[in-house]
């Protein structure tokens, strides 16, 4: 048995020094594609002294809003789509498993038996029990080390992709909950609104009874006061849907018991953010990074399809015992051992292995395409988060001014009217142009908040490797 498992050993040491003195893998040299952008961010105000990089705040530092927090943490935990994105990173490891694997023989322990025809009349029996090793590959062109470097680049792809789902629901639950924060305001202002236009409604209704207005200012009362029921009903239907659109990404309903909200109206507290320069996305964006995975993926497709068009080395080998008797299948003696190689070199595929290749580079193509508008698309998003940086706050500061300018305006008017100084059109006129400047200035308060948490998205901010999601 010695000598026998002697000769498998040298069998093996040749299968190894063949393995180790096979090329490299076939694929292309990888090149990342120049960034399709300019060089720098269209950024009016540009960056402040202070300015910290998004990536470098984790999302708990960056939101000051405990309530807040706390949905986070359960979209975090609940979030169906970021169960599904890790799920994939499983499967994805799975796959790449498969195909690491895929580069080492595979050892078996079989037992076997077989009857032939040793003669025209009689049969015989063989019976064999041993370890082996089944059309194993030998990757002297590097196709199996192609697919392994493609599993390998779709795993990491995936665990990009859970980065920015991840990225993603942090801030669609800030917008979502920013959303819900300036519906609470509106209907506030428009519940103010509704009793402010009733009261004046029966005031009209007795000064029309006793003869000192108008039926016209009466109807233009009733007017108002509906027109204010209406903007009563939408605003509470605006707020179903937004608590509707909040729950399905907590993945559960509203608990009762979260802590204190801050008001919309409350001034922002969010840090400011550098934008830095449009490179520094391609190390910040999970987005970026996946699509680049992928192009790497598809370009070590093309090794793969291009190491089809040569040989094809495969060993199958066993070692073990065999004998015509079952009973003196382990005695001394009986020791066997096998090794067949085999090669195969396509001659005629009918272009099979042609069109796989170009199907390689075709999709190698389609991948740089997909990382390019990537960036192109990150650079939008950013260019135009810091336009809104540059305008949304100056726009906050005039609505301001005009809700108080409108406030003194309806305050005189309705004191002119009170004094019979000026018609109810004037008041009529004052009370709408207020009403119509809260609830702009709600919206406005709302977008300028809700664009930081965009501008804290599209550079790359809210990945947590401690969330309760890893």
């Amino acid at each position: 048995m010695s000598a026998a498992f002697m000769q498998l050993k040298g069998v093996s040491a040749a299968v190894l020094a063949l393995t180790l003195a096979a090329c490299s893998s076939m694929a292309p040299d990888y090149q990342r594609p120049v960034a399709p952008v300019a060089s720098r961010f269209p950024d009016p105000n540009g960056s402040t002294a202070n300015a910290t990089a998004a990536t470098a705040i984790e999302w708990r530092q960056f939101f000051t809003d405990e309530r807040l927090k706390q949905l986070v943490t359960l979209a975090l935990a609940n979030n169906r789509d970021l169960r599904l994105a890790v799920l994939n990173i499983e499967q994805a490891r799975a796959q790449y498993d498969i195909r690491h694997a895929d580069q080492t023989p595979t050892v078996n322990a079989g037992v076997a038996w077989t009857r032939q025809p040793p003669t025209a009349t009689t049969l015989a029996s063989l019976y064999t029990a041993g370890l082996l090793v089944t059309s194993y590959e030998l990757d002297l062109f590097g196709r199996v080390r192609s697919l392994s470097d493609t599993a390998l680049a779709q795993y990491l792809a995936t665990e990009e992709a859970r980065k920015s789902v991840q990225i993603s629901l942090v801030a669609a639950v800030a917008t979502s909950y920013l959303a819900l924060q300036g519906d609470e305001e509106l209907l506030r202002v428009t519940q103010q609104t509704l009793q402010t236009r009733e009261a004046s409604q029966r005031l009209i209704k007795l000064r029309f009874d006793n003869g000192a207005s108008s039926q016209i200012d009466l109807r233009q009362a009733e007017s108002l006061l509906e027109s204010a029921r209406v903007a009563l009903a939408l605003a509470t239907r605006q707020r179903a849907l937004d608590e509707n659109a909040l729950v399905l990404l907590l993945g559960q309903a509203l608990p009762t018991d979260l802590a204190t909200g801050l008001p919309i109206t409350a001034p922002a507290t969010l840090p400011e953010l550098a934008a830095g320069l449009p490179s520094d996305l391609l190390a910040r964006r999970p987005d970026i990074r996946q699509a680049e995975q992928q192009l790497i993926a598809a370009n070590a497709n093309i090794g793969a399809a291009r190491a089809a068009f040569f040989p094809k080395i495969t060993l199958t080998a066993s070692l073990g015992s065999a004998s015509t008797q079952l009973g003196d299948l382990f005695k001394a003696g009986s020791t066997a051992w096998s090794f067949a190689p085999q090669l195969l070199q396509p001659i005629f595929d009918g272009g099979r292995n042609q069109a796989n290749l170009k199907v390689a580079e075709v999709g190698r193509d389609i991948a740089t395409a997909q990382y390019e508008r990537a960036i192109q698309s990150a650079f939008r998003e950013v260019a135009d988060a810091l336009a809104g940086r540059a305008t949304l706050g100056e726009q906050l500061r005039a609505q301001e001014a005009l809700v108080r300018a409108e406030q003194d305006r309806y305050r005189l008017a309705e004191l002119r009217y009170r004094n019979g100084v000026a018609s109810y059109l004037d008041a009529l006129d004052a009370q709408r142009s207020l009403f119509a400047a809260q609830q702009a200035l709600v919206q406005t308060q709302v977008q300028y908040q809700q664009n930081l948490v965009t501008l804290y998205r599209v550079l790359g901010g809210g990945w947590s490797t401690d969330g309760p999601a890893n």
